[in-house]
């Protein structure tokens, strides 16, 4: 079997090279062997290359051999073979010192184990068939590599925008390879077009070196005219290589940055984070002043603040960062940055200034204490006043209702309703987070005012005698005012649930005619005067109806209970003779006969019913005077 190596290098070539050349026959004869062999070989190195030459027109008996043609056109014995009929004797002559050495297979075809770039020669197979003549062809061989990995070696130093001739950007190798690849600069993933001739703006200069082992190393080197847009660029090489069958490979190198020196053209300066968009910052925070100017390197900055058209160095650094520890409003003001760059152009603006604004709110004060006190049906008004910049807004507030806007705060008919406490909130719209309160309270002073709580049930003549009923009352006003009752048992005021100054006191008692007639006060005092509220019941009925209904019913009740106990009775005594008839006098009456022992009723329920009916209202005494 062939290498695949070897088929496919002898697809890609021209297959059929026949040569009817007779060496060595009688003048005027006509050559009849031919050979085919591939004119071409392609492997890849490391890999066994299979040479194949085949005879055409032979007889059985054959000699093929094998020659090596140095670049001389010398040529040197490598094999040889005779063919007779089936059999093949096969014998290396010289190896040529290669290793491992030459060898052929059993169909006479040349084979070398482990090509290498040396063995890129031409080879000559040489068919001698006696009478039918002699004839020869050359294949070529080529064996490629594949490079070793793309090394990029940037120029470290710092390279200025201002030289007007290129200068050296990298160096690009592509080490052992074979045939030698070809490299190809790029810049932001865009291929470099430059020539390969020394100019001012760019030009590559390429070497190739062949290494002992045979195989190519390739340098390039790249060199621009680097201007300020190159500051960011991304730089890279790639290496294309070629392989068997018309392939291609590439490799790629890591990229890099250049490290350029250009001039400053702009500068920035600007306030940082705790800044307002409008350049506001809190007293007491720390801010920062940042300065960039857009020249490589770094150039150095001068911080200063202007005071009578006098520069105050702050500081001098690389970095361009300037911090004030908790500011204050005195150091608002005009401040300044400048970038000290000597190869700036004439014209270019290297200093900046902005104005540092310092927002300040002091604390509120009112025209009131921390308590004010206001009589009932009154009028006042509250005076609350700030100072702080830029100007805050005021207003007012109680139980979080705004009131209003505005320093004063104006309250007319005031009632107990308008107690509590009112706060006067400052802010800064135009500075978040910088707001100051303040509180006072309100107190009105009046004589007290008393609501009830209504007493259930309302309806007139709903009460009776003995109910027993929770009478609660309500007042406010200030001072505190104070509750009695004009019955005892009353609990002492306690504050009610809702607030607003109400207070509460109640009275647990038992109806009675003397309290529906006179009724229950209850009474709120204090220093400026007090109030009343009585408690009234209505028509109450009385307590004796009631217990004249109750007997009745007891009454009925154990007389009925003692009509079926008697009737229990007879009747369990139904067996003795003239039970529940001794109470009778005389015969039945006409008109009702006499009911025999047989017969559907029993004498006793006879006889009870005719003593209950009868005998007890005759004798005084009911059907019950014997046993029956």
């Amino acid at each position: 079997m062939e290498p695949p190596a070897a088929r496919a290098g002898a697809r890609g070539a021209s297959r059929l090279l026949a040569l009817a050349l007779l060496l060595g026959a009688p003048s005027g004869a006509q050559a009849e062997v031919q050979g085919s062999v591939p004119s071409l070989v392609e492997v890849m190195r490391g890999e066994s290359a299979t040479l194949d030459c085949t005879p055409l027109g032979t007889q059985g008996h054959f000699v093929l051999e094998w020659f090596l043609a140095d670049r001389s056109g010398v040529r040197h014995r490598l094999a040889s073979a005779e063919v007779q009929g089936s059999e093949l004797q096969a014998r290396v002559h010289d190896s040529r010192g290669r290793s491992p050495p030459y060898q052929l297979d059993s169909r006479g075809r040349l084979v070398l184990t482990n090509a290498q770039v040396g063995d890129e020669r031409d080879y000559v197979c040489v068919v001698r068939a006696g009478a039918a003549g002699t004839t020869e062809a050359t294949t070529q061989l080529r064996v490629f590599a594949k490079p070793e990995a793309t090394e990029v070696i940037p120029n470290k130093g710092i390279l200025s925008v201002t030289d007007n001739f290129a200068q050296e950007i990298a160096v690009c190798n592509s080490p052992n390879g074979n045939p030698a690849p070809q490299i190809t600069w790029y810049r932001d993933g865009q291929r470099l077009e430059v020539p390969m001739e020394v100019n001012p703006e760019g030009y590559t200069a390429t070497r190739t070196v062949r290494e002992a082992s045979g195989l190519l190393s390739l340098t390039s080197t790249l060199y621009l005219r680097p201007g300020k847009a190159d500051r960011d660029a991304s730089f890279h090489c790639s290496v294309r290589y070629r392989l068997p069958a018309g392939q291609e490979g590439h490799l790629d190198s890591p990229s890099f940055h250049l490290s350029l020196h250009y001039p400053t053209e702009h500068v920035h300066f600007w306030v940082g984070s705790p800044s307002t968009a409008e350049g506001w910052v809190r007293e007491g925070e720390s801010v920062q002043l940042f300065c960039r100017g857009d020249g490589s390197p770094s150039p150095e900055y001068t911080f200063f603040r202007l005071q009578d058209k006098q520069e105050d160095v702050l500081k001098t650094d690389l970095e361009g960062n300037l911090t004030l520890d908790g500011v204050q409003r005195a150091h608002s003001g005009t401040y300044g940055c400048r970038v000290e760059d000597y190869d700036a152009a004439e014209d270019a603006e290297l200093s900046q200034t902005l104005e540092l604004r310092v927002a300040y709110l002091d604390p509120l004060e009112l025209s009131t204490g921390e308590e004010l006190s206001v009589h009932l049906n009154s009028s006042t008004a509250v005076n609350c006043s700030v100072q702080g910049l830029p100007a805050p807004a005021l207003r007012w507030t109680k139980d979080s209702i705004p009131l209003g806007n505005g320093p004063t705060l104006s309250l007319s008919k005031i009632t107990f309703d308008s107690a509590g406490t009112y706060f006067c909130e400052a802010s800064m719209p135009r500075v978040p987070l910088l707001s100051r309160t303040r509180s006072f309270k309100l107190l009105v002073e009046g004589p007290p005012e008393v609501k009830p709580e209504e007493t259930q049930p309302q309806a007139k003549g709903s009460w009776r005698e003995g109910d027993e009923v929770r009478l609660v009352c309500f007042a406010r006003g200030f001072p505190e005012p104070k509750l009695s009752w004009s019955q005892l048992g009353g609990s002492p005021a306690e504050p009610a649930p809702g607030g607003q100054g109400w207070v509460s006191s109640s009275l647990t008692l038992k109806v009675t005619s003397a309290l529906s007639r006179d009724g229950v006060s209850c009474e709120a005092s204090n220093p400026h005067g007090n109030a009343r509220h009585v408690f009234h019941f209505g028509a109450v009925a009385p307590q004796t109806a009631q217990a004249g209904v109750a007997v009745m019913a007891v009454a009925i009740s154990v007389g009925l209970l003692l009509l079926v106990v008697a009737a229990f009775y007879c009747m369990r005594r139904k067996g003795r003779p003239g039970c529940c008839r001794r109470g009778e006098k005389g015969a039945p009456p006409p008109g009702e006969p006499e009911l025999s022992h047989s017969g559907s009723e029993r004498p006793e329920q006879t006889g009870l019913l005719l003593g209950s009916a009868s005998g007890g209202a005759r004798r005084g005494s009911g059907g019950f005077r014997d046993e029956c």
